[in-house]
């Protein structure tokens, strides 16, 4: 069996062989261009397998390879320590190592999407890239204006008054040309920001795993879809402190020599986009009653903000994939927040809005609903405070016992 090592690059990627007996040998580097990608994956047979590096176009390559390819395995890049830490690093090298490491089955493999996820998870990532250009829009407005020393009035300088002001600002012409031609790109972002939505929304309205999850309050249509993008098949997590770890919210542990261990800030290791909109998802919940509320606040009581803030992001990340392990909703989702977010994906995905005066089917409940919904939110927070200190009395009781035996 031949053991091949790519080292992929964007215009070309660099070949190693390994097979027993002969050790490892350079091959010939190939174009990364889909003909030349082709013909070589037509010189493997069903006995060989080869890997390869994550990176931008691994998916695209690895499809091509594994029509012929015996084995196709996809590297952890930041688990590959064996190349990162080289002393000697040219791509043969890497090339060679990753042959060498894959025929003694040592190479840290990650799992391969299908398609259907890699789509989602390129819209998702669009989207991201898309907020990410309107953000810098935004602060290059403020930037203007902090340099001519000018304060915008409202709160809101992006909204209807806010933008009739900036449009009128007293600003240099130059500087008021730049305001101007910001705003108009900001219009042109936000166009293509709502056509993403619009394609995000259909999806989730035939997703039973995203409207699973949008039951959980502070998770909207966003934060959904990514993290179903980000998880993919919830089965190749067995526990909730797995997933918690592939997103990078499970703390890192310190240990040496005779020291007793120690646990420091998160590990960030997972997708930065999806663990930051979980963030602010839990700022979003802690707003409201309900058990959430509780452990933020038992939390806030002897830790900073920001840390009680990523306790709530983990354990929301713990709720998500209780939910869709087990296929049911989040049993305190209030039915009319449930609803008014479905009713905002439809709309979002171009449904038809309702005249004014009547109320769809999906938004039955008058506004005295939401005061009971509240009650039976502030019950539960309650009823998880109880449980709580239920449990440290037990724990301190059988401390306690312990020290007197």
């Amino acid at each position: 069996m031949r053991s091949i090592g790519l080292d992929v690059h964007k215009h070309f990627a660099e070949v190693a062989i390994s097979e027993p007996g002969r050790g490892v040998r350079p091959g010939e580097r190939i174009a990364a261009a889909p003909a030349e990608l082709r013909a070589f994956a037509e010189t493997l047979g069903a006995d060989d397998q080869v890997v390869l590096e994550a990176t931008v176009n691994t998916w695209q390559i690895a499809d091509i390879l594994r029509a012929h390819a015996g084995r196709v395995v996809v590297s952890n890049p930041m688990k590959t320590r064996a190349i990162a830490e080289a002393k000697v690093k040219t791509d043969k090298v890497d090339a060679a190592v990753l042959a060498q490491l894959l025929a003694a089955d040592f190479i840290p493999e990650v799992w391969v999407p299908d398609e259907a996820t890699r789509a989602l998870r390129r819209q998702v990532a669009h989207r991201a890239s898309l907020v990410s250009q309107r953000t810098a829009l935004r602060n290059r407005i403020h930037g203007v204006l902090h340099r001519n020393l000018l304060v915008a009035p409202g709160t809101d300088i992006f909204g209807k008054a806010g933008r009739r002001w900036l449009e009128a600002a007293p600003l240099p012409i130059d500087e008021l040309d730049q305001v101007r031609s910001a705003l108009r790109l900001i219009d042109a972002v936000d166009l293509e920001v709502e056509e993403v939505e619009k394609s995000l929304a259909r999806h989730a309205l035939q997703d039973a795993d995203v409207r699973r999850l949008m039951t959980i309050p502070g998770v909207g249509l966003t934060t959904a879809v990514a993290l179903v993008a980000v998880i993919g098949d919830v089965k190749r997590f067995p526990r909730p402190n797995q997933l918690v770890g592939y997103l990078g919210l499970d703390p890192k542990v310190r240990q040496s020599g005779g020291r007793p261990a120690y646990t420091g800030h998160i590990s960030r290791q997972g997708q930065a986009h999806a663990r930051g909109l979980l963030v602010e998802a839990a700022w979003i919940v802690v707003r409201s009653p309900g058990p959430l509320h509780a452990f933020y606040e038992r939390l806030r009581a002897r830790k900073a903000r920001t840390v009680a803030l990523v306790a709530v992001a983990r354990k929301l990340t713990v709720l998500a994939w209780h939910l869709l392990s087990k296929q049911s909703d989040y049993h305190w989702a209030p039915a009319r927040l449930v609803a008014e977010k479905m009713r905002k994906v439809e709309l979002q995905a171009g449904y038809p809005r309702v005249p004014r005066g009547t109320r769809p089917p999906s938004l039955p409940t008058p506004a005295a609903q939401r005061e009971q919904e509240r009650r039976v939110l502030a019950q539960a927070e309650q009823a998880y405070r109880t449980l709580v200190d239920a449990r440290k009395l037990k724990g301190d009781a059988a401390a306690t016992k312990r020290g007197t035996s």
